[in-house]
Parts: structure tokens; C-alpha cells; sequence
């Protein structure tokens, strides 16, 4: 059977998850990458031949979308790791841990994982050291050998890389790193995100003035004054030298003008990511994988699989359509099992990384082709019906999942880091269903995390173009370009599966239903109205860019991160075209693709 509906789609699966060794060509069809696949995340299992078969049948026509490390790597013989990213460990002040640090992130990186890094230890430009008398350099120097290495690696043919580096809002070089991709040639290899506080979001609320502190036992001579404060890889809050003041609205309009103006830096709410974390009691949190939608500890892993909602749309654009809500269950239910598999069968390229990502056993669960299954059941991406009806999807992946989890701890057993009295007072875990928060005191639990929503643009592009994560259709008709193994870019046409599905079916594509919406057509606060009705039902995060239009008000742009933070969300980025990106996304209008989540940045 041809799966394939789009050249694109083909280009993808030939590119990126063929199994070939030079000219030996191991997967001649799409179905035997799947039954690659299968087999190897079956393997674990005490009954490989049943398991075999519901692997298969649950990626069979793209019904779920195992991240593109998992369908590339799993059952070859490359010594590669299944997970598209990575958190790298703390970064100590001196110069061998910084190296030491380094030579970690390139060897990820060479293994084809994506990473996440906070400089928030790193002592800010013009400091000078307790022990040595140096000189501090600051954190955006350092993030430039970051940079460097990774197109290094680029040049010796090792998958595109990904970064994010984060810094904290009260760091004193925060106004270095907002303003560090003003220049397009600075960091073309990092996407950037502020951690702010909710103590400056009150801040900037009351216009007050704020303090830029650094740990005190790490600096000589500068600032008397000294404030108790947490700090980025602290067990415990410190003293810390305050050693500038800001006012801290002034702060707040310097990170959304950088954004305006270049897409760069995003907000991640990092009280809000800690506040929600699972394993609260045991982790600080202070950084994400590079596209978001996983916020980790140090050397957490990010382990993601979507289910694919368009081959769960039954009677399509008729007064029947509805979903198979029998089969989306069931769907995350053997999904939950093949990401845990994951976790035994993969390499990594760290030890640490293989401790961590087996003590809490950490996934991600998602969705894809929400709006085009919203367009495909006639509701408008922007209403309220098709936010309840995403609402009631999500909810349904959730409890699957924490279902699935459950009875994996009884089965196999809970994951190392479980301590049930804990784990049953995190705010997530508050808000389950009473049938399976008493599951999970009774049986235990197998996956510390178990929900995220990714942006999967590549393997959405797979599944022949669907709409990506909970993402609008980007347009019905467009052009999209692609990097190729040769370094160069090939341009495709896209035509939206649903807008086809449409046509196929006797519709007048000249008189298209109201449902049929766009991005452009969306305003921004459709997007973030999407993403605060979902957050509840997601224990890890959403990957989720705001497009914006270019001649967007600033003030507005502004207040869109107010609203996120009042929403709830876990972090925001938002996408306003300029000069200094280049579009991948191609269409009449010349809309911008997000500068975080296309193909080539967000580790497949």
C-alpha cells in the first residue's frame, strides 16, 4: 500500500527515517520502517510477538507519530540515541567545568540529541572571582563557543542541531543575552529564553525597581548590599550581592522590544514550571528542551511520541463527524507503552543522562493535526466548541496515559524516583480524577511525566502535511522549503490533507465552510486562547507559537505575554516577521515560519 499523498512526505521518510547503510538499503517500504520499529521496541518486552503486532498496528497510516529520533534510530545499528533532546548539566563557574560542560553538549549533539542549557551560574561580564582574580567574561560569550561548536559539527555532516539557553530575569547580564540576536549573525544555532519570576511579573505590575544579584561567595569586591535569594543549581536560596538596579517595567519593555523586533528572547514562567513539576520535591527546573514543550532538570531527557487526529475524524464535514474517542484511548494507551520502552532500549550519550532519564522515566504524549481534525468536524479554530473540543481530547490522552502508567507500575513496577506521599501532593496530580489518583496510591505510577505537546513539524510533514501540534493550519496552499543532506534547499508545494479531503468529497473549494481558517486569519489571542485551554491536562508543556502580524501594534504585542501569564501558561513565544529571519514557510502573504519549531530546528 502507498501511504504517501505528497512528494514531501516521501522526500521526508526517504531523508530522514529510511534505514540505509551507504547504498544498502534496509527499509524498502514505509511499512518495513514501521515493523523496524515495532520489533525493536517489542524487544523488551517478555511477549515480543503480541507487542510487535500493536506497535505496528498503532503506527500503521500514521496514527501515531513516534518522535524522529525514535523512527530513525530504533532497530539500526547506529549508535545513535532515541531522544530528540537533551538538558545539560549545571554549568559551574571556572573554566574546567565550563569545558567539562562543553565537551558533553558536542557529544549529544554528535549523537543527534538537541540540548537545553541554563548560563544563569555563569558570573556576569566584568565580575571578578573570589579564588582567581579573573575577570568574568559573562554568559553570552561563553554561549558563542556554544555556537561555534555546534556548527562545527553541522560541517562534519551530524544532524542539524538545536539549542536553547536560558537566563534568569534577575541575572545581571540579562540585558546582554535579550539583546544578544539583534545582530543576525550572533547565535544562529540558539533559540533564547528569559526565566522570569512571578516576584518580577508583581514587579513590573507595581512598577517597581529591580534587583540584578549573582551568588555572593562567587564574586570579589562588587555590591554590599546582599539579598537571600534561589539561584539556578542551588539545593537551597543563598546570599546573593545585589550588584545593579533596574526599574523592573523598563526591564520587562527591553525583553518584549528584542522580541518584537528579532522573535528573540521567549518567556518561559519558571515558578510556574517548577510550581507544576511532578517531581517538585526533588528538582529544580531552569531550562527546556530547544523547541519548549519539555522543561527538565539537569541531564533530562526528552522522550515524545503525538497521536495523529486526523485518523480519529469519523463522517468528515457531515452532520455525524466526531471523533473515534474509543481509538484516541486506546492509541495513548500503547503509545505510553512504546515511549517506556524507549527508555530501556535507547542509547545516550552520557551516563548521567541514562541515570536520570531511567529514574524518573520521563514522556511525552501529544497531539497533531488538531486543526485540521477541528476544520474536518466543522468547527472554527478560534470558537468556543473548538476549544472544548480540544479541551475533551486532551483530557481523554491525559487519562489514558496516567491509566496506561499505572498499570505499567503494576506490571513492571514505578519509576525509581517515585515517593508516593509526595508525588500525590503536586498541583498536577491534585487536579486528576479520584479513580486515578487512588490508582496511583495504590499500584504506583511508571512514568514521572507523562503529557506534552510537541510541535512535530517534521513528522507531521511525514503523516503528508498535516496541520503540526495544536498548531492552525498554516496555510491551505503553499510552498515549503527544506534542508537537504547536500546543504542545499529544494522548495515543495503543500496542499492541507483537509482542504484535499474537502474537494475529494464534492466540495467547492471556491466556497469553503466557515471552519476552513488559516493562521493568518487567526488574531494572536486565538492562539494563546488554544494553548490556556489545554495547559491543565499537560504535565510537562506546550510548544506553541503566537503568530503575529507585522504590523502588530507593539503595545498589543506586549500585552500578550501579560495575558499568558495571566492564562496560566508555562511560557510563551511568539513569531512577528522582520528582516531578521529567513521564512521556510512560503505563501502569497509571505508569512514566517516560527523561528523555534520549524524542521530544522526542533530535533525532528
Amino acid at each position: 500500500m502507498d501511504y504517501f499523498e505528497s512528494e514531501i512526505s516521501q522526500f521526508i521518510w526517504e531523508t530522514k527515517y529510511r534505514y540505509r547503510n551507504g547504498e544498502q538499503i534496509f527499509d524498502t517500504t514505509l511499512e518495513d520502517s514501521w515493523r523496524r520499529l515495532a520489533r525493536a521496541l517489542a524487544k523488551v518486552e517478555i511477549k515480543r510477538g503480541h507487542w510487535a503486532l500493536r506497535f505496528f498496528r498503532n503506527l500503521e497510516d500514521f496514527r501515531f507519530l513516534p518522535g524522529g529520533r525514535i523512527l530513525a534510530g530504533a532497530g539500526t545499528d547506529h549508535r545513535v540515541t532515541l531522544f530528540n533532546c537533551f538538558v545539560m548539566g549545571t554549568i559551574e563557574d571556572s573554566m574546567e567545568a565550563i569545558f567539562e560542560r562543553l565537551k558533553e553538549s558536542a557529544l549529544t549533539m554528535q549523537q543527534g540529541g538537541g540540548i537545553g542549557c541554563d548560563f544563569s551560574t555563569l558570573r556576569p561580564a566584568g565580575s571578578r572571582a573570589h579564588h582567581t582574580g579573573n575577570i568574568a567574561s559573562g554568559p553570552v560569550s561563553f554561549m558563542r563557543i556554544w555556537d561555534a561548536t555546534c556548527a562545527t559539527l553541522l560541517s562534519t555532516g551530524s544532524r542539524r542541531g538545536a539549542m536553547m539557553a536560558t537566563l534568569r530575569c534577575d541575572h545581571p547580564d540579562i540585558e546582554r543575552f535579550v539583546d544578544a540576536k539583534r545582530d543576525p549573525r550572533e547565535l544562529r544555532h540558539f533559540n533564547l529564553s528569559v526565566l522570569v519570576s512571578d516576584d518580577f511579573m508583581a514587579a513590573v505590575d507595581d512598577d517597581c525597581e529591580w534587583d540584578l544579584i549573582f551568588p555572593e561567595r562567587l564574586l570579589e569586591g562588587q555590591g554590599r548590599e546582599q539579598v537571600l535569594r534561589g539561584w539556578s543549581g542551588e539545593p537551597k536560596p543563598l546570599p546573593c550581592r545585589v550588584l545593579k538596579r533596574v526599574r523592573a517595567r523598563e526591564l520587562w519593555q527591553k525583553i518584549m522590544r528584542a522580541n518584537y523586533d528579532s522573535a528573540e528572547p521567549g518567556v518561559l514562567f519558571v515558578d510556574r514550571i517548577n510550581t507544576h513539576n511532578n517531581l517538585y520535591y526533588r528538582e529544580q527546573i531552569s531550562a527546556t528542551n530547544p523547541c519548549g514543550e519539555i522543561p527538565l532538570p539537569p541531564y533530562g531527557a526528552c522522550n515524545l511520541g503525538s497521536v495523529n487526529l486526523m485518523r480519529f475524524v469519523q463522517a468528515p464535514f457531515s452532520a455525524r463527524a466526531d471523533l473515534d474517542w474509543f481509538g484516541i484511548d486506546e492509541c495513548v494507551a500503547v503509545g505510553v507503552r512504546m515511549l517506556d520502552n524507549v527508555i530501556d532500549l535507547s542509547h545516550y550519550p552520557l551516563p548521567s543522562q541514562k541515570k536520570q532519564a531511567r529514574g524518573s522515566r520521563r514522556i511525552g504524549i501529544g497531539i497533531t493535526g488538531l486543526a485540521d481534525a477541528l476544520i474536518a468536524l466543522g468547527l472554527h479554530y478560534d470558537s468556543d466548541q473548538g476549544r472544548a473540543l480540544a479541551a475533551r481530547v486532551m483530557e481523554t490522552v491525559r487519562d489514558s496515559a496516567y491509566r496506561t502508567s499505572i498499570a505499567l507500575a503494576a506490571e513492571k513496577g514505578a519509576f525509581p524516583l517515585y515517593e508516593r506521599t509526595k508525588f500525590l501532593a503536586g498541583a498536577d496530580v491534585c487536579a486528576l480524577p479520584e479513580k486515578l489518583r487512588k490508582g496511583i496510591a495504590d499500584k504506583g505510577i511508571r512514568n514521572s511525566h507523562l503529557i506534552a505537546i510537541a510541535p512535530t513539524g517534521t513528522i507531521s510533514l511525514l503523516a503528508n502535511g498535516i496541520s503540526s501540534g495544536i498548531e492552525p493550519v498554516f496555510d491551505f496552499h503553499h510552498r515549503r522549503r527544506v534542508l537537504t543532506s547536500e546543504s542545499d534547499y529544494r522548495r515543495f508545494d503543500i496542499v492541507d490533507p483537509v482542504w484535499k479531503l474537502w474537494c475529494e468529497r464534492g466540495g467547492d473549494p471556491e466556497q469553503l465552510p466557515s471552519a476552513f481558517v488559516s493562521a493568518r486569519q487567526l488574531s494572536p489571542l486565538a492562539h494563546l486562547r488554544m494553548q490556556a485551554a489545554l495547559q491543565a491536562y499537560v504535565d510537562n508543556a506546550i510548544s506553541k507559537t503566537v503568530n503575529v502580524p507585522e504590523d502588530f501594534p507593539f503595545t498589543e504585542f506586549e500585552s500578550l505575554y501579560r495575558e499568558a501569564f495571566a492564562l496560566g501558561l508555562k511560557g510563551c513565544t511568539t513569531f512577528r516577521p522582520n528582516p531578521v529571519r529567513e521564512s521556510i514557510l512560503i505563501s502569497a502573504s509571505e508569512v514566517a515560519a516560527s523561528h523555534c519549531c520549524d524542521i530544522e530546528r526542533e530535533g525532528d
